[in-house]
């Protein structure tokens, strides 16, 4: 309580609309404190992920696009003749095409031949060797050929190699830089959108590497995830929620499955390398194995989702069907779930989402083997899209650089786009009572 003093100088009670006065302001600049705390909260928050996307982006942009080289190439029958394919001197042949290029080039120094041949990409030659296998009359023929180069002359072209960089410290000397803007200004060089980065398979050489490996595995991982967790994990949530007997023995079942949504990512991986791989002995780094784990990892998601829409559905549709003649089991699945099914596939689809970006079990299964080839099925080895991020990070090349922050960038996008189906859902299909 406050006191005023009057004008003689005795104390007086102040009155109640005083008080009520004084505790509006206070509360107001309690509220106003709040607020500004909230706010600048989520400016904070805003502004981390600004700074983790502009990261990303500033990084990975350029692994979208892949410099190239187009080539006049003479395919000489001493160097491919025809009674020796597939094999043959293809890597020669390309050499001395981008040798005509360079005017005063000395093919018959070795130094000088082993530097005009590293221009080219590793897969260049293997490029012009299906042509030819495909269509042997090529031989004696002059095709068009485009490639792309070998990292080095990428990084040079989009502008990551300092050439005020002294000499001995770049990867790219002073000749070959000469040479590279020769072949620029011949036009020779592009730089067009890198549809490797998704129609290839992991490699040692960045501008060779991409993530279609890491997508077909993810594919089959996040399949086998579905079709295990989806149906089981309603059907655990069906029976907790609407025919399971309240007792101590339910109670317990609920609690380890809220525990279960909270044990590390990586406890999951050690139970499936001592369960999936070393009892039942599945295959390592199968994305089979790697759905099951997942499996493990989301059904505590989907069945806690699932409880959660039922419970929502007012007791008043129960209570009408049962009223019409309705059996305890025509009511749940004729009138309750496919009221709450708008909530289900929210929670699966977020739980799925979940699944995509999660690594350390998937590392402890092996699912990050250096694969060379998309998996046929879900028992061939294949990585997934956050292994392939780890291994690209891993790789001490500097193009695997921006090629792992693009491959971070369209993770990301497949999450944006499975949280962004989900909330559709929701929004089209949610019943306000």
């Amino acid at each position: 309580m406050t006191d005023a003093t009057m004008p003689t100088g005795t104390p007086r009670k102040a009155s109640s609309s005083e008080l009520v006065a004084a505790s509006l302001k206070r509360r107001r600049r309690k509220q106003t404190r709040l607020q500004w705390i909230g706010l600048g909260a989520i400016s904070i928050a805003f502004g981390m992920l600004f700074i983790l996307v502009a990261s990303l982006v500033s990084s990975g942009w350029t692994a979208f696009t892949q410099t190239h080289i187009t080539l006049s190439v003479y395919v000489d029958p001493e160097e491919v003749p025809l009674k020796r394919l597939p094999r043959g001197g293809f890597d020669d042949v390309l050499a001395v095409s981008v040798a005509k290029m360079l005017p005063g080039t000395d093919m018959s120094v070795r130094a000088t031949a082993k530097s005009v041949e590293g221009i080219l990409s590793k897969g260049a030659q293997f490029k012009l060797r299906d042509m030819v296998v495909a269509d042997p009359g090529l031989i004696g023929q002059s095709v068009t050929l485009k490639v792309p180069v070998s990292d080095p002359f990428d990084q040079l072209n989009k502008g990551l190699i300092d050439r005020d960089t002294p000499d001995e410290f770049r990867r790219v000397k002073n000749t070959e830089i000469a040479w590279f803007d020769t072949l620029k200004d011949q036009g020779a060089i592009s730089k067009p959108f890198n549809w490797a980065l998704f129609t290839n398979a992991d490699s040692r050489f960045p501008e060779l590497a991409g993530l279609k490996g890491a997508l077909v595995g993810s594919f089959w991982a996040l399949l086998t995830c579905f079709l295990i967790a989806f149906p089981l994990g309603i059907g655990a949530a069906i029976y907790l929620e609407e025919f399971a007997p309240r007792n101590r023995f339910s109670d317990l079942i609920e609690v380890n499955i809220n525990n279960l949504a909270a044990v590390p990512s990586v406890v999951f991986g050690l139970l499936a390398l001592a369960v999936f791989i070393g009892w039942f002995g599945l295959p390592r780094s199968a994305p089979f194995v790697g759905g099951l784990t997942l499996a493990l990892m989301t059904m505590p998601t989907i069945i806690i989702a699932t409880r959660a829409a039922l419970k929502a559905v007012p007791p008043s549709i129960r209570e009408a069907a049962l009223g019409l003649g309705a059996s305890k089991q025509q009511v749940v699945f004729q009138h309750v779930l496919p009221l709450a099914m708008p909530g289900v596939l929210t929670g699966t689809i977020i739980g799925l989402a979940q699944a995509l970006g999660e690594t350390a079990p998937l590392l402890l299964i092996g699912m990050n083997a250096f694969i060379t080839s998309a998996a046929n099925s879900p028992f061939d080895s294949a990585t997934a899209l956050p292994t392939q991020i780890f291994i690209w990070a891993d790789s001490p090349e500097r193009g695997f650089v921006s090629r792992t922050s693009a491959a971070i960038l369209v993770l990301l996008g497949f999450l944006v786009m499975m949280n962004a189906v989900a909330i559709y859902l929701r929004q089209k299909f949610e019943r306000k009572w």
